[in-house]
């Protein structure tokens, strides 16, 4: 009766009918106590979204797994301390962490989100150096700013722990695949084909699945997608298995199965074929905030204010023709010999190809939280799989079972040699490499060598949902917000159902002022996912750009209740507060983002613009000099901390600090104008006109540089020059605030500058 409950739960959670597993499990549990029952109860609950009755079901237990299952659910309560306590007890310190790399990963988690950087680096580490291909791992380490090289994590290294992995866990599948095959021997040799009755048969057959070490029906379904049990039972393998069409045996050995989907022990082991790369989906239990970007296209906006230094919530560069006319192509040497922009998408920057629809991770979603992460099926092609090719259905009694030499033989009979292991181990840790160093130097804001880095990527890998997500941040960091669009929307095409940087995508679309297709965007997150914290930032991006804050608000405020380590959603918050003039609760959401993500460099950048507003020029140094830190590459940034500079009357290094941004970004305007506003107060009038000169070709219709050059020439007792400045900014269309400096400058254009200062 147990084995057949236990059954019956786990191919209920394999079928994803978890009411049904729930059910069942309580019988099992009411019927046979134990706490390894009580395991895969909790396993079901989790996977049902109910952590909370994982938590009460286990509390109190002290099976390595079982702690494992209660931290997993304490760590969804945000029940840090618990969390911890269950993993790594205060009394002994020097305990093993349960599950391995596993349970060295959920640890790291909770270090990370209690602010313990280095304690989180070390345990993200550990993970990594027991399973290399734990990829979860080395994304927070690259978040957190703590990862080496692609080329060193997955190296030489790397492969010899997977071969070692794999090439002992075929070994030992073998031993006991031949050692359950000699029980079954035994059983048949001392009852008799024609002695055994149905009842006699299954008792054996429950015997050996109880006795079978390692094969518990709790550990087994709680380590992924559950450990094949050796002894073969017809229901077993409907579980494991797609039904093979041959008869069912009532030998205890299972038959060579003819089917396609195989798992070795719930490893990670996919199609290890030469044209196509296998990868492991581990996936984190919250979604990566990547998601630090500080909104370039706002900061970008010159204050509309002529005379002042404060900008709105998100600003555009001085002008958006020159912006968008001035995208400079990407170009690289493909290993065919030829030079493009982007050798694998389609648009004017992209050649075209044809789109495969891949399945990409849903970071939010709490089903990629269970503990079969990381446990995929593929199909084995015939031709790359070697099937035993002794039926056991044909053999006696007493035969026995023959395996190739060399080979792996996991539980379902398929044979892997030992080169089909390297060769696959290769092929993988190549792919991780190229994808982690992208990833990696995405995250150092090294976004122009990303893109490069994610060009050697086949095809097949590079047009995925994921892929052209993370070429679409690299865009939108550098600005490029054409390209971003471009790359985000092949990402849609490739994968409709993946919100990955959807967030993103939505503040291209605002800073693009598209707000159709970004309406659009909005409404098709909702229907796909009204629970993703994605799709409220869309609709949240989409009243903000019709001016309507306090509902942007709102909507933003919901992606945070759906997903309180959501750091961009707290970053948006901010912003529609400073937009409605509320410093104050602007401050805490920005601080908020920082304890979900301290290199968040968006909310440092906020915190910056608030104290700027207020005058509060040292703090606001201090805040431009931590985003500065953590993505030196920003013009943008770099152009704010000199005029925090400038107005703590530094204005040598001010000055420094914007040759150093025009520098990083030719095509930005800001820190040109920036300069010349710091040369005219320094008196160094000619050399702020030569500035503003060259301003005028990047930006010809900004109304700003035509204003400050009026300004100039009043300085300079040049009034024709002045008022015809003064005229060229006002038929420009300025905000309607610039407007009224700009007809009080014309006013008292004959005013002595000694007078108009004492007025």
């Amino acid at each position: 009766m147990e084995a057949i409950l236990t059954d019956c739960v786990q191919n209920s959670l394999r079928h994803f009918m978890h009411q049904n597993a729930i059910f069942l499990c309580e019988r099992l549990c009411a019927e046979f106590p134990s706490e390894m029952n009580l395991q895969l109860l909790a396993a079901c609950y989790l996977q049902n979204n109910q952590a909370y009755a994982a938590y009460n079901i286990l509390k109190g237990t002290q099976m390595a797994q079982s702690r494992y299952l209660f931290a997993k659910s304490c760590f969804r309560m945000n029940l840090f301390s618990e969390a911890e306590a269950a993993l790594s007890p205060a009394n002994e310190p020097n305990a093993e962490i349960p599950n391995g790399a596993a349970g060295h990963y959920l640890i790291g988690l909770i270090y990370r989100y209690t602010d313990r950087r280095k304690s989180a680096i070390h345990h993200f580490k550990q993970a990594l150096s027991l399973d290399p291909l734990l990829w979860a791992a080395y994304e927070e380490l690259c978040i957190l700013g703590a990862a080496e090289e692609a080329d060193v994590v997955f190296g030489e290294a790397a492969a010899l722990r997977i071969q070692k992995q794999y090439l002992h866990q075929g070994s030992t599948s073998l031993n006991l695949y031949s050692s359950n095959e000699d029980r079954n021997l035994v059983f048949s040799k001392n009852f008799g084909s024609d002695d055994v009755s149905p009842r006699q048969l299954k008792n054996m057959q429950t015997n050996n699945l109880r006795d079978i070490p390692g094969n518990y029906h709790g550990a087994s379904m709680l380590a992924g997608a559950s450990s094949q049990p050796l002894n073969g039972g017809p229901s077993n393998m409907s579980f494991y298995n797609t039904p093979s069409p041959v008869a069912t045996q009532l030998s205890g050995v299972a038959p060579p199965p003819l089917c396609r989907n195989v798992q070795l022990n719930g490893s990670n082991l996919n199609t290890l074929g030469t044209d196509s790369f296998p990868k492991s989906t581990v996936n984190s239990t919250i979604q990566a905030p990547r998601r630090k970007f500080v909104d370039e296209g706002k900061l970008r906006k010159i204050s509309g204010r002529l005379f002042s230094d404060s900008g709105p919530r998100r600003s555009t560069r001085l002008s958006g023709e020159a912006g968008n006319n001035a995208n400079a192509s990407v170009t690289m040497v493909a290993g065919n010999g030829t030079s493009s922009s982007s050798k694998h998408l389609g648009g004017s920057k992209f050649s075209s190809v044809a789109l495969r629809s891949v399945t990409v991770r849903k970071g939010q979603s709490w089903a990629n939280e269970n503990v079969d992460e990381g446990v995929c099926n593929e199909a084995f092609d015939d031709s790359r799989a070697s099937i035993s090719s002794t039926n056991s259905s044909s053999l006696p009694c007493g035969d026995s079972r023959t395996v190739a030499q060399g080979a792996i033989m996991p539980t379902g009979g398929v044979s892997l040699s030992d080169s089909r292991v390297i060769s696959g181990t290769s092929e993988i840790l190549g792919l991780l490499r190229i994808l982690g160093e992208g990833y990696r130097l995405s995250c150092m804001f090294r976004c122009q060598d990303a893109l490069d880095t994610y060009l050697k990527l086949p095809h097949k890998h590079y047009n995925t949902g994921w892929v052209l997500s993370q070429v679409g941040k690299s865009y939108f960091e550098l600005v490029d917000y054409i390209e971003a669009d471009r790359a985000f929307s092949l990402a849609r095409r490739a994968s409709p159902y993946c919100l990955e940087g959807m967030d993103i995508y939505s503040t291209v679309l605002y800073h693009l002022k598209e707000d159709m297709k970004l309406s659009y965007l909005a409404q098709e997150l909702i229907t796909t996912d009204r629970l993703a914290p994605q799709s409220w930032c869309a609709m949240g991006n989409c009243y903000s750009l019709q001016k309507d804050h306090e509902t942007a608000l709102k909507n933003f405020q919901r992606a945070v209740q759906l997903n309180a380590r959501f750091s961009y959603g707290h970053t948006l918050c901010g912003h529609e507060y400073v937009a409605l003039e509320d410093f104050e609760n602007g401050i805490r959401s920005y601080q908020s983002a920082l304890l979900v993500d301290a290199r968040h460099y968006n909310a440092w950048y906020g915190l910056g613009m608030i104290f700027l507003r207020q005058e509060k020029f040292e703090f606001s140094e201090h805040h431009f000099r931590m985003a500065f830190q953590i993505n030196p590459r920003s013009s943008v940034i770099m152009s704010y901390l000199g005029t925090a500079l400038h107005a703590l009357k530094r204005s040598e290094e001010a000055i420094e600090v914007m040759e150093k941004a025009i520098l990083a970004d030719k095509k930005n305007p800001l820190p040109m104008y920036q300069k010349a506003n710091i040369l005219a107060s320094l008196e160094n009038f000619e050399e702020a006109l030569k500035v503003l000169e060259e301003l005028k070709e990047y930006a010809p219709r900004e109304s700003s540089v035509y204003a400050l050059m009026g300004k100039i020439y009043k300085r300079h007792n040049m009034h024709n020059k002045a008022l015809l400045h003064y005229g060229l900014a006002l038929d420009l269309k300025p905000p309607a605030t610039d407007v009224a400096a700009i007809k009080a400058a014309i006013e008292k254009l004959h005013v002595p500058d000694e007078i108009e200062d004492n007025l």
